[in-house]
């Protein structure tokens, strides 16, 4: 691992796109940094490449990392496998790909090297990835050391990393940016010096780094321009490497493209002479690519004589079992596979594809039906493994169920299976959840989503609206595409009971797929609610409720009175409010409204009586103490067990007067609820008319 820095793009525990969440750097390159995520949804590891900052948004940069994205369409366990481009809010682009673990080929060679007998194996493995990138028309150009990793250690399983990305030349990367050329110096083909290149140059780089992790150290490149042209129109000295790797690397690498293997599948002959891709099956043929330059006639003698030599040199049959040369003749007639591996997936707006290795014809056969079927491909090729007898009718039978999804990848090893992806169907999630105990000889695990993947605001809203039962809920706001999954969707307002939060809850969940969902409404009950939604949508004033005890000095922040208790009640005008008429009432729980002011014992409700000649901030009691009230009209609670819940104190302020006539002590909440909707009330609130209110609560001890 790299140790992070403050200028960094990332930092470990940062959330790309509500999706992966960043771990660790592993490693900084001239253009780009590399860090390795987790997806929140799957916990699957992933690399991620992010252009550097300053580079975020030039041009040439972007269309490299859009190019490097293409490589996605070449599906072999020898090449990285790429997901998309993506770019997070403040414009940083970043490209997913597979985590690969293991060590770098940089990493062996600056560590003293590898044996030829393993490197004959990475040549294999390498050259066998190259093949399918060529096939696509794709050439690496910058194939190196450190592009390329060895799985869990292994050279048969080398992953070739980093296509299409050029390098920029800051001291001891050694690499050139431009349209001519972009590969490493001491790696690089010598035409690629003069801004030409094909996938033979690909091959000569793949012959240079074999031979500088054999030897354990990087090639001379000189130290001057003059002093490398020079080095890269002779010949690389391979002296001491031995057979069959010293002359796979002189073949490779010959400064001259027409006298190298003109293709990888010809590097894979010369390794094993009896290679073959008779058992691939497309479904529909790569682009062709253009005819490679035939060989000069001197040289097509000295190209059939190296094959010949390479297995007269291994003519011992202990020597020549341990490099590979006669493994042809000595294997089944079918390659082994270690891991067995098959891929298959699509997703919106990309076709199915199949690829990776079937254990027989008509495994084979059908997958390639159903991929035609589909109107995708399938790259598969026949080979034994370490697999149940059952495999290719239990892996059948598994792709038939993931099929039906509408997003889906799925993931074989060996006898191990990983379902990923998404489906907007809750009984098919659970039905499919059931069905892998039937899954066979096939240890199957499920990691789908439910979706949608972006969830339209529309649905939600008008699902709030109509179980909304105390006025209008809130609904958070959503991006321009809607809720992405992992996001939050909160609903906040007032809801009449608690049955109304849950049913709620449940029917937007039912909607929202995987994300979570927050009903944080306050919950009041059915008579608060009708007073709610008989009031209007005004505006709070600033009027403030204070809660006290009529018996004692203390004050009651919390608004809490048990049985038994004498509630004390202070509204303050603010400072600003000199005109106008106040009006407060008392909703309880039992459906009462208790008018504290005007009533027909406290008649005087304009703004000036109150004040008295009172200027600022000044408090003004409407509730008093049982002693306080005794002998005179005011009003005084005292809390018993009848009246137990929540009830709500409301102050109304209007520059006129809002009912013409004085509201008796005690109505109902239908009359008052009634009187306020009326038209004739209506209209006199419509003017600088404004709402305050606060709860308090009673209950027993």
């Amino acid at each position: 691992m790299t140790k992070s820095r403050s200028s960094d793009t990332f930092k470990p525990g940062d959330l790309l796109n509500n999706t992966y969440r960043i771990e660790a750097l592993l490693g900084r390159g001239g253009t780009s940094d590399v860090y390795r995520a987790r997806s929140e949804i799957s916990g699957r590891l992933v690399a991620i490449k992010v252009l550097q900052s300053e580079l975020a948004k030039n041009e040439n940069y972007l269309r490299l990392m859009t190019r490097e994205e293409q490589i996605r369409d070449v599906r072999h366990d020898a090449v990285v496998r790429y997901s998309e481009n993506q770019r997070t809010q403040d414009g940083q682009v970043y490209l997913v790909m597979d985590f690969v673990d293991g060590p770098g080929l940089e990493e062996k060679l600056l560590s003293g090297g590898m044996s030829a007998p393993e490197l004959v194996r990475v040549a294999a493995r390498v050259a066998e990835g190259l093949a399918a990138a060529h096939a696509r028309n794709i050439v690496h150009r910058d194939l190196s050391p450190d592009n390329i990793i060895l799985r869990n250690g292994r050279p048969e399983e080398a992953v070739i990393i980093d296509f299409g990305i050029a390098k920029d030349d800051n001291p001891g990367a050694e690499t050139v940016v431009g349209n001519e050329f972009a590969g490493k110096y001491a790696f690089a083909a010598p035409e690629q010096l003069n801004g030409a290149s094909d996938h033979r140059s690909d091959i000569y780089a793949l012959g240079a780094l074999l031979l500088a992790t054999f030897r354990g150290e990087p090639p001379d490149i000189g130290e001057n321009p003059m002093q490398l042209l020079r080095i890269k129109e002779a010949p690389l000295n391979v002296e001491g490497v031995p057979e069959p790797l010293k002359s796979l690397i002189a073949k490779m690498a010959a400064p001259g493209p027409d006298d190298r293997f003109q293709t990888a599948e010809d590097v894979l002959r010369a390794i094993d002479p009896t290679y073959t891709a008779r058992h691939v099956m497309r479904t529909s043929p790569p682009e062709p690519l253009p005819p490679p330059v035939p060989p000069p006639p001197e040289r097509r003698k000295g190209s059939g004589l190296l094959v010949a030599a390479l297995v007269l040199l291994l003519g011992a049959g202990g020597a020549a079992w341990h490099f590979g040369a006669l493994s042809g003749l000595m294997a089944p007639a079918l390659p082994h596979a270690s891991p067995f591996l098959l891929e298959a997936g699509t997703a919106p707006g990309a076709a199915l594809h199949i690829s990776g290795h079937v254990p027989d014809e008509t495994t084979q056969g059908a997958l390639a039906q159903r991929a035609e079927a589909a109107g995708g491909t399938a790259d598969l090729a026949l080979a034994t493994g370490d697999i149940a007898e059952s495999w290719g009718p239990d892996l059948l039978a598994l792709f038939d169920q993931v099929a039906a999804l509408p997003e889906w990848q799925l993931s074989v090893s060996d006898n191990s299976a990983q379902i990923s992806g998404l489906t907007e169907d809750r009984a098919e999630l659970a039905a499919m959840r059931e069905s892998l105990a039937e899954a066979g000889a096939l240890d199957t695990r499920l990691d789908l989503v439910l979706g949608p993947r972006f969830l339209d605001p529309a649905p939600v809203q008008a699902l709030v609206a109509e179980n909304a039962d105390c006025g209008p809920l809130q609904v958070s706001e959503a991006p321009a595409d809607g809720w992405a999954l992992g996001d939050r969707i909160v609903i906040s307002g007032k809801m009449a009971e608690q049955g109304s939060r849950l049913r709620i809850s449940e029917a937007l969940r039912e909607i929202a797929g995987d994300r979570s969902v927050l009903v944080d409404v306050e919950i009041l009950n059915t008579n608060l609610c009708r007073i709610e939604q008989a009031l209007p949508r005004s505006v709070p004033r600033g009027f403030g409720v204070i809660f006290g005890f009529g018996d004692r000095a203390d004050p009651n922040p919390a608004a809490r009175y048990f049985v038994g208790e004498n509630p004390a009640i202070d509204i303050v005008i603010p400072a600003e409010v000199t005109t106008g008429y106040l009006w407060v009432s008392i909703v309880d729980v039992t459906g009462s409204v208790f008018h504290l002011l005007p009533n027909v014992n406290r008649p005087a409700n304009d703004i000036a009586s109150l004040r008295e000649g009172r200027e600022g901030e000044i408090l003004l009691r409407v509730a008093f103490g049982i002693e306080e009230a005794q002998g005179s009209t005011r009003m005084a609670f005292l809390v018993d067990d009848s009246v137990l819940g929540k009830s709500k104190v409301v102050v109304l302020h209007s520059e006129e007067p809002v009912f013409q006539n004085l509201r008796p002590i005690s109505e109902s909440t239908e009359s008052f609820a009634e009187a306020v909707a009326s038209q004739e009330s209506g209209e006199a609130m419509a003017a600088t008319f404004s709402i305050d209110s606060r709860i308090l609560t009673t209950e027993k001890k």
